[in-house]
């Protein structure tokens, strides 16, 4: 079983009941029954799959699926702990976004086309195996990671776990889909433009977007002109803190490479945060349509923030001083141009994704380089809001998950309407390259998830961290699981 398609054709079980393996219980704890061997590096890997080839004919979280890899590497690990040997993660199976390198296999972006397998394993999973990691697959995203959802003319859709007529967002929505049905017990995605912290959000998962350059992009030396961080998706916390923890570090060349964290992302996790001072903001940057908040979204944050003040912090209104930040677009479409030259058929590329790179081929000159010139000033203006708050708290999302196909047949302005409207809170701080994530704040009337955005100054996520785990404590967000992932 070497793709997504072999995983589903075998076997067309429903997504859930009796012949479901269990749930993934989370990364810390899947490492703990490994380590005590409680339970074996094989048997881990082999749940996953089975889960992974049930669920695939519907919820299609995986592009492709490495079962005779990943089974060897158990095998491997199962020896190595027999041995006595101990890492963070050793027999742990997790999942990666299919824009990352995994050596013997391709990296296709979401687009359609015979890719070339990678020689070598990028610098992220070559430290996630050097972790004990175990790579089950790579999951689908929208090509070139474009879209707040995830869907393709090369793929078909990813669907919600919590519901799947609706989206588990973009454009790491393979990646949070399969952590939260309990695929796998972690996953890496990217954030461009909160390409991780919004599937976060619609799946009730923790989602990080780290430092740029906290997690390498190796062997590109900064990946769409510094906008796209690699980070975690998780169930809790302390799981997302341990994977951001093994895929932390920089390769030789690297564009970016942010000062050391202080400790590591674990025990900041595990820390009290003490009393801060919290910005609270429902202001979304100038987008070029109009931003609706969805008023149960509202509500989800406005009691979410009444928490934080039960919990002894501060809560103000406080927003960032965001104006019209036209070197977004430079940055993105540039970018999007760039990548674009590994797809072997532009013909099979979707009509937008067309124009965009075309577009980004006219902004790859002189307009590229006066937006990298602005993010001096962009930080320096931005970033007095940490004069007066410790945190700043938004929505993840304007809107509740989008449903399947919410996009198709639009043309590249009404895309752009759809996603700026539905999605205009995070890609302010991919220009800024500081942290962020989306911890769950609770759910719709009809069942869908909703996320709170936490936003931090310049590589500070240990605050971040240790707020988000002090949250977690009191709202228990974990405990709560989709249908398909009990």
């Amino acid at each position: 079983m070497s793709t997504a398609e072999a995983a589903g054709s075998s076997a067309h079980r429903a997504v859930a009941g009796p012949a479901l393996p269990d749930p993934s219980p989370g990364l810390a704890a899947e490492a703990e029954l490994v380590a005590s061997g409680q339970a074996s590096a094989v048997e881990l890997v082999d749940r996953g799959l089975a889960r992974i080839e049930a669920t695939q004919p519907t919820l299609n979280a995986f592009r492709l699926v490495c079962a005779e890899d990943a089974l060897a590497a158990a095998e491997a690990a199962d020896r190595a702990i027999a041995a006595g040997e101990r890492r963070p993660l050793l027999g742990v199976p997790v999942a990666i976004k299919d824009d990352m390198d995994l050596a013997g296999h391709p990296t296709s972006h979401g687009c359609g086309g015979e890719f070339e397998p990678c020689e070598r394993d990028g610098e992220l999973v070559r430290r996630l195996k050097e972790a004990g990691a175990i790579v089950v697959g790579k999951t689908n995203l929208p090509e070139f990671g474009q879209y707040p959802f995830s869907e393709g003319p090369a793929f078909g859709a990813a669907r919600n776990p919590w519901n799947l007529d609706h989206t588990p967002g973009g454009s790491s929505g393979g990646s949070a889909a399969a952590v939260a049905a309990g695929l796998v017990p972690g996953a890496m995605g990217s954030d461009g433009a909160g390409s991780v912290r919004i599937p976060a959000a619609w799946t009730n998962l923790v989602g990080i977007k780290p430092q740029r350059g906290r997690v390498s992009t190796w062997p590109e030396p900064e990946s769409y002109n510094g906008l796209t961080c690699n980070g975690p998706l998780a169930r809790t916390v302390a799981d997302a803190a341990l994977l951001l923890d093994a895929a932390a570090g920089n390769a030789p060349g690297d564009a970016h490479v942010p000062p050391p964290a202080a400790e590591p992302f674990a025990d900041a996790a595990r820390r009290e945060p003490g009393r801060l001072r919290i910005g609270l903001s429902f202001k979304a940057p100038l987008m070029p349509a109009r931003v609706r908040l969805d008023p149960q979204v509202r509500g989800a944050i406005e009691r979410f923030a009444e928490r934080l003040r039960e919990l002894g912090h501060e809560v103000v209104p406080t927003d960032p001083p965001y104006r019209a930040e036209f070197s977004f677009l430079p940055l993105s479409l540039a970018g999007i141009h760039e990548v674009s030259e590994c797809a072997p058929d532009h013909g099979a590329l979707d009509r937008r994704t067309r124009a965009a790179i075309r577009t980004g081929r006219r902004l790859a000159g002189a307009p590229l380089r006066w937006a990298k010139r602005r993010e001096v000033a962009l930080a320096r203006r931005i970033g007095r809001v940490f004069h007066r708050v410790d945190v700043v708290l938004t929505p993840t999302t304007a809107a509740l998950p989008l449903p399947i196909g919410a996009a198709e047949g639009l043309s590249n302005g009404a895309t752009n309407r759809l996603i700026a409207g539905a999605c205009p809170y995070s890609w302010v701080w991919n220009m800024l390259g500081w942290p962020a994530m989306s911890v769950p704040a609770g759910f719709s009337e009809e069942g869908l998830p909703i996320g709170a955005q936490l936003l931090g100054r310049h590589c500070d996520e240990a605050t971040l961290l240790a707020l988000a785990a002090h949250l977690e404590q009191a709202e228990r967000w974990h405990e709560r699981r989709p249908e398909l992932a009990r």
